[in-house]
């Protein structure tokens, strides 16, 4: 049973109501009509802002921030957050308010509203590591969550010394190093973890992988009889590396993904079912998945490898920028591999090892950093690099919470609809992404302004992005139209496919 999050009205107009959530996903509360949990829109409730708070949830953990309101949010009685008095709401969301881990038994109280929070995660036998049934659950924050959970066979079959032992339990070890991770890995996970320390050298897990490959492991036959010669990029969960082939001998880019939280057997499966669907998409504009698994708590992925760099590192040459001819050439090429993808029909295998078919995949992480460039024929050639990927991971809840923290995620090429709904991951989003992309390149900077010690995901919502002539006047007005265009995401996205903005872009250039 995977965790669960509910939120269920006690007090207030919408007493009764109750709202549940599975999945990695966020919610606004708020009086606005884009919140997930949206507070009547009426005299008594002016004192609630129109977006409040936010919840960053992943299941069974959930956080909460405010949002600058006026009134605050409060949680067990105790004020989290709100602007001074003396402030607009403008300034308000100038600023980053605190956020709070909520757990089991907490209350959320936003003026005469009051939400109970319910949290139930998976709980397991002490003894064989079994899942145990839901009646047996664990909620975490009880007092009692975590005694004697023994399942009924152990039960019948153990001991007294044995069944009295299970306070004694087996301290959580890195999935790579052996070393106590117990400060590291909350209470109510279970699953592979590698610890704090290790994720500061990925390529160390890696070559300790491919050792263990040659050596015949059968989990890592995608990567048995490869070599590193060097690494390509690095990022927030993990890194990419030149790997060859000895015999036959060939080139990939050996890419390594580390979990924030403890990966179980489910997360694993989700995350290696969706993945699996990336790697029938075969177009010259998408880099290629040739092969995945996972091992020691690392995910790894051997793609197509494209010797021309990324995007980033061509604009990192070319002075910040590049020129409208390359930028929108590469951006063209880049929409006809997202087109393709959208499209297609790919079969997607289930938990049950029955099949079906996914009716298009999106990206949902465009930026410079994973548009690659190859050669064919001696012209070059722009793919979509690391398709799906991200998208994959967080929905399998493997990224923790990459709202808030210190994992926070980068907003610079994300819509409004990616920070009310987290999950929001309809083609539309790709567009705005690539838009995005093509603004950094032909200008250096971002879309939308992000003033030091603001809020990120504040300025997301409540900012509309910089006409790009206003960045770079050198930029021809059609072409900045079609941009200006396209990244406008209040209160919908405006361009909704790939091909309507590639056909628009080719019109600008002409």
């Amino acid at each position: 049973m995977p965790g669960r999050v509910t939120l269920k009205v006690h007090e207030g107009k919408l007493a009764g109501s109750t709202y549940e959530f599975l999945e990695r996903t966020t919610a606004l509360l708020g009086r606005g009509k884009e919140c997930a949990i949206q507070l009547p829109l009426d005299a008594e409730h002016q004192i609630i802002s129109r977006m409040h708070c936010l919840l960053d949830i992943n299941p069974p953990d959930v956080r909460i921030r405010d949002f600058g309101s006026l009134n605050g949010t409060d949680v067990n009685g105790k004020r989290i957050g709100s602007r001074k008095k003396d402030q607009s709401a403008a300034d308000g969301r100038g600023e980053q308010y605190p956020e709070h881990d909520l757990k089991h038994g907490d209350t959320i109280t936003l003026g005469d509203t009051v939400f109970h929070v319910e949290i139930v995660s998976p709980a397991y036998c002490e003894l064989c590591d079994v899942e145990l049934p839901e009646s047996q659950q664990a909620e975490s924050g009880k007092e009692e969550a975590g005694k004697d959970l023994i399942c009924d066979a152990c039960r019948t079959r153990a001991v007294p010394t044995q069944v009295e032992s299970v306070s004694d339990r087996s301290i959580p070890r890195c999935a790579n190093c052996s070393c106590d991770v117990s400060g590291e890995v909350l209470a109510n996970r279970r699953g592979e973890y590698v610890c704090q320390k290790c994720q500061e050298d990925p390529q160390a897990i890696v070559r300790h992988l491919l050792r263990l490959a040659k050596s015949g492991e059968p989990e890592l036959t995608a990567i048995n009889g490869y070599e590193l010669l060097k690494e390509l990029g690095r990022g927030g969960m993990g890194a990419v590396y030149l790997a060859q082939h000895i015999e036959p001998e060939e080139q990939v880019a050996l890419k390594v993904m580390l979990p924030k939280v403890a990966a179980d057997e489910d997360a694993r499966q989700r995350f290696l079912r969706e993945v699996s669907v990336t790697r029938s998409l075969t177009h010259r504009n998408i880099v290629d998945l040739k092969d995945c698994g996972c091992s020691s708590g690392t995910f790894f992925f051997t793609l197509e490898y494209c010797e021309g760099s990324s995007v980033d590192r061509l604009m990192k040459k070319r002075d910040g920028m590049l020129s409208p001819r390359i930028a929108v050439s590469i951006a063209c090429q880049a929409l006809s591999g997202l087109n393709y993808a959208h499209q297609a029909e790919l079969k997607v295998e289930l938990a049950d090892n029955s099949s079906q078919i996914a009716h298009g995949v999106v990206h949902r992480d465009l930026s410079p950093h994973n548009l690659l460039l190859s050669k064919q024929n001696g012209k070059q050639i722009a793919k979509v690099g690391d398709f799906g990927l991200a998208k994959a991971f967080d929905t399998a809840g493997l990224s923790g919470q990459t709202f808030t923290g210190s994992q926070a995620g980068k907003p610079s090429f994300m819509p409004r609809q990616q920070v009310i709904d987290f999950r929001f991951s309809t083609p539309e989003v790709d567009i705005w992404g690539l838009a995005a992309t093509l603004y950094n390149m032909l200008t250096g900077t971002h879309p939308r302004d992000f003033p030091k010690g603001s809020d990120p995901w504040q300025v997301i919502l409540t900012t509309a992005a910089v006409p790009i002539r206003e960045r770079n006047p050198s930029i021809p007005k059609p072409l900045a139209e079609v941009i200006d265009l396209a990244l406008i995401d209040k209160p919908d996205i405006q361009i909704k496919t790939a091909a309507e903005l590639r056909q628009r872009l080719k019109q600008a250039m002409k």
